[in-house]
């Protein structure tokens, strides 16, 4: 192997290290939440391993009750066959009790786990779901947290319990025999040397394994939202390939990890074979040379088995945690993703807003390196109606992510009344304005329910004139249930048009100050178009309005057009005026109308 091969393999693993060791302390904090519960635990994994290595003793003072010379105690026999059945007994009892709240204090830490990652979800930015697959965030905050669960839970029930074991077994055999326990001490440092051996490698596995578990479902769930759109363009062997590509990758990475974890309950079944085989050995002398009565040396046997028992349950429980620990670092991993920078303290409340737009001199990108708004300055007055045309990617969608501060400009300002965008509440600001899009989104549950999603305490009678100035009451009424129809995820079967005009009757709902339409009219048939544009255009009277359109058409009654091109606002006003200027936005319209003005 190159030098550099070697330094950046030591610098991984060292990285890798560090980075458990940041996951576990997070994890640790989120369990001290149930200190309480955590200390009964203890204290429950305490008693139950105190009552199981009592009953090796008890073993051992019924054996010497049946091999005295001459004799057989009969009642001291059955005394201590009495007190091995309470011992065992009691020690379920603890056990189960242990395992109840051990599953309480998983289950809690998990919820919590869940409950703020999809919290933080809400609180990030648009740039990151701009720029991750929306099925790996869904398998960090289902599955891997899944598998965090399992491991947080057999670290629980098996860990302490086994320690605890060691532990004890060790104490009793030094006092019964302490040259013999010295023997099983010596042997005992192979187990952590072939466990920590293998534990090492297991995680790095671990980890590649939930990444392409995430890259998997990502793909899944792409496919799955644009199966139409794959199957039109017979891009199913494709389609194919890309999965089994990352599936193979997926099988690969779970061999590798299967494989280490595997190895080590037998690497240690060995070393604790050769240490139980030590024990017998030397016991058997000893109790040859009178060192130690045959009952004792059946304790000591049964010591040395429990002994090395919970070495084998620790390393599985080691082997399950680096699983837990690659896919809880992946959850926190999204959950230090940078939120949406804080308001400031003294952030006005917009309310009763007029509508007043000014832009000042405003410079924005997604990238650094690719500029895309310039020193854009606009200004709109109350109740205007402002159109926003332009050729592909020259910005349209960006200045309406900027005006509802999905997104903040990088310099220059963006004033509402008069007022910094900035220093207005993000939620007072998207609550004065209303949004349709050309791509809609419905969510799983009754027409009623998605008509009101931006005003929950909508009246039945204002749900249904809201769809009626939407033209959908029609075919919401021709449903089996009417408004009480239940309707899949994003619309289940309900056609674009359909889907469209649902959330067009959303916003006639709401009746903000200031609308924003962007093609909000792309997917109706041209006659419920124009008379959607006609209750848009009474919905406007007195608002502000943004309407981003493709079809120049639809935007001759504008009060103003902005012709956008490369992030620049290039012309602007009137539809005469600017056709006789005989500019770009001359060259667009002759391009739809064929020279029909």
């Amino acid at each position: 192997m190159k030098p550099d091969n070697k330094l950046k393999k030591t610098l991984t693993g060292i990285k890798s290290i560090a980075e458990q060791r940041d996951t576990i302390k997070r994890i640790l904090v989120l369990i001290g939440k149930y200190r309480i519960l955590v200390f009964v635990s203890l204290i429950l994994a305490a008693l139950t391993t105190a009552l199981t290595l009592y009953i090796p003793i008890l073993t051992g003072n019924a054996v010497d009750c049946v091999i005295g010379e001459g004799n057989v105690d009969f009642n001291e026999l059955m005394s201590v066959l009495i007190k091995i059945a309470e011992a065992a007994l009691l020690s379920g009892v603890f056990q189960w009790l242990m395992n109840h709240i051990n599953n309480k204090i998983t289950y809690h830490v998990v919820s919590d786990v869940r409950v703020k990652a999809f919290n933080h979800l809400q609180e990030l930015p648009v740039r990151y779901f701009d720029t991750h697959k929306s099925g790996d965030t869904v398998s960090r905050i289902i599955a891997d947290i899944d598998q965090f669960s399992d491991g947080v839970l057999m670290g629980f029930t098996q860990f302490f319990t086994g320690v605890m074991t060691i532990v004890g077994t060790l104490g009793f055999m030094l006092l019964i025999n302490p040259v013999i326990a010295a023997v099983v001490v010596v042997l005992t440092p192979l187990s952590f040397v072939v466990a920590g051996f293998i534990a090492k490698r297991t995680y790095t596995m671990f980890l590649k394994q939930s990444e392409s578990r995430g890259e998997l479902t990502a793909l899944t769930d792409e496919l799955i939202n644009n199966i139409k759109t794959v199957k039109a363009f017979e891009q199913e062997e494709n389609s194919k390939r890309r999965f089994a590509e990352i599936n193979e990758r997926l099988s690969e990475y779970s061999q590798q990890a299967t494989f280490y974890s595997s190895i080590t309950n037998p690497a240690t079944r060995f070393v604790n074979s050769m240490v139980y085989a030590a024990v017998g050995i030397t016991g058997a002398i000893a109790a040859i040379y009178g060192f130690i009565s045959v009952g004792r040396l059946t304790s000591f046997l049964s010591y040395a088995n429990q002994y090395t028992k919970p070495f084998n349950e620790i390393s599985g429980v080691v082997t399950e945690l680096q699983n837990a620990i690659a896919c809880a670092k992946r959850v926190f991993d999204l959950m230090d993703e940078e939120p949406i920078p804080a308001e400031k303290e003294d952030v006005k409340k917009l309310e009763n807003a007029e509508g007043r737009v000014d832009i000042e001199h405003m410079f924005f990108s997604y990238d650094s390196k690719k500029p895309l708004i310039e020193d854009m300055n606009l200004s709109v007055n109350k109740g205007e109606r402002v159109a926003i045309v332009g050729p592909t990617g020259c910005g349209k969608s960006t200045l309406i992510n900027l005006l509802m501060r999905f997104y903040d400009p990088l310099r220059g300002e963006i004033m509402i009344d008069g007022t910094d965008s900035r220093d207005i509440s993000r939620g007072s600001l998207r609550d004065s304005f209303g949004m349709v899009l050309q791509e809609t989104w419905l969510k799983s549950g009754t027409i009623k329910e998605n008509i009101a999603y931006g005003k929950p305490d909508a009246t039945d009678e204002e749900i249904v004139r809201a769809a009626k100035e939407a033209f959908a009451d029609s075919f919401i009424r021709r449903m089996p249930e009417g408004y009480d129809t239940v309707i899949g995820e994003d619309g289940g079967s309900l056609s674009q048009g359909q889907k469209q005009l649902l959330c067009i009757a959303r916003l006639m709902l709401k009746l903000p100050p200031v609308l924003i339409l962007d093609e909000a009219t792309s997917s109706i048939d041209t006659r419920t178009e124009v008379k959607v544009q006609s209750a848009f255009a009474k919905l406007m009277e007195g608002r502000t309005s943004f309407v981003v359109a493709h079809r120049l058409s639809t935007i001759k009654e504008s009060d103003v057009i902005l012709v956008m091109r490369n992030g620049s606002i290039v012309e602007q006003g009137k539809h005469e005026e600017l056709l006789r200027k005989k500019g770009f936005y001359h060259e667009l319209y002759m391009s739809q109308f064929a020279g029909s003005p």
